[in-house]
């Protein structure tokens, strides 16, 4: 069993440092086969795995829990509410309970800070360029606290959001009854975001970090391949390790079984090593990035506060 670290919460819960990100594709095939990754990952030590309403994997998370025979409470199941579900938040709530086969989950966030319209059969409803289309007629903070009543029933044994930067928890703050556990956000080398990692800290959040390697772009770069020859590890771990040195946790996808290992083998990084891997910061989005008319999910960056 792997030694991973945990996290703790502002529930009280530990919550593992290091989780398995459970996008599978974007195929029908591809979500239905994803509990292949995902039963190799429980089998080598994950023990935390983060879907989405979005991803449709939820019930290949169901599936993998089972055939690994691993008890559920002893592994931490976190989704997602779609942007397209807030003003429905307790009927995908329980949509996603059904497809996970459980009666509660550990972690539950809100995917977007946008909403977008409601087309029956269309879950991303877009305009004519291919952009999201967002309405103003629903905000976070509404669905903030339909989502503050999941958790009041124990449904929901933690609530946070994704892709929040420090504006839009203001603006979330400034109804909440609960703050957020967790803020999922794009994060890596390339994007160490620092503000947002100071205010979260202040506010008691705890910062998860998807594309946590930042592909490629980050893992061939000169100081992380140097690094990766003193430490005689791969790019990855150097990355990954640098996070939780930096109190972040992260879910790295991967369904290769050696790369899977591998990013549970956390090391001990030199303070001034992760110091210079947060000297490469450059404010660059790898993963969510604005389009050709300056979107991302039917938002400006302004809207998003990146």
């Amino acid at each position: 069993m792997a030694n991973v670290p945990r996290f703790k919460l502002n529930t009280g819960a530990l919550m593992p440092a290091v989780g398995l990100g459970g996008w599978g594709g974007d195929t029908q095939e591809e979500r239905e086969n994803a509990w292949k990754f995902m039963l190799t990952a429980l089998r080598a030590g994950y023990r935390l795995i983060d879907t989405a309403w979005s991803y449709g994997t939820e019930k290949a998370t169901a599936l993998a829990i089972k055939k690994s025979g691993i008890p559920r409470e002893e592994i931490w199941i976190t989704t997602k509410l779609h942007h397209q579900h807030g003003p429905y938040t307790e009927k995908f709530f329980q949509e996603s309970l059904g497809n996970l086969e459980t009666d509660y989950v550990d972690l539950y966030l809100m995917h977007w800070p946008q909403t977008s319209i409601w087309v029956e059969g269309v879950t991303e409803p877009e305009d004519e360029y291919g952009d999201l289309i967002t309405t103003d007629e629903w905000t976070l903070n509404q669905t903030w606290a339909k989502m503050e009543k999941l958790y009041e029933s124990g449904r929901a044994k933690a609530i946070g959001v994704s892709n929040f930067s420090v504006k839009n928890l203001e603006k979330l703050l400034e109804t909440a009854n609960i703050v957020p556990a967790v803020n999922q956000v794009e994060m890596h080398p390339y994007l160490a975001q620092q503000d947002l990692k100071d205010y979260c800290d202040k506010k008691g959040i705890v910062l998860t970090a998807y594309t946590p390697t930042g592909y490629k772009n980050v893992l061939t770069d000169p100081t992380i391949t140097e690094l990766a020859e003193k430490y005689r590890a791969s790019p990855a771990q150097i990355v990954l390790s640098w996070h939780v040195a930096r109190g972040v946790s992260v879910v790295p996808k991967s369904s290769n079984e050696q790369r899977q290992k591998e990013n549970l083998a956390l090391l001990k990084l030199d303070a001034d090593d992760v110091k210079r891997i947060t000297a490469l910061d450059r404010n660059q989005r790898l993963c969510n990035y604005a389009n050709e008319r300056g979107k991302v999910n039917g938002w400006t960056y302004e809207q998003l506060g990146w």
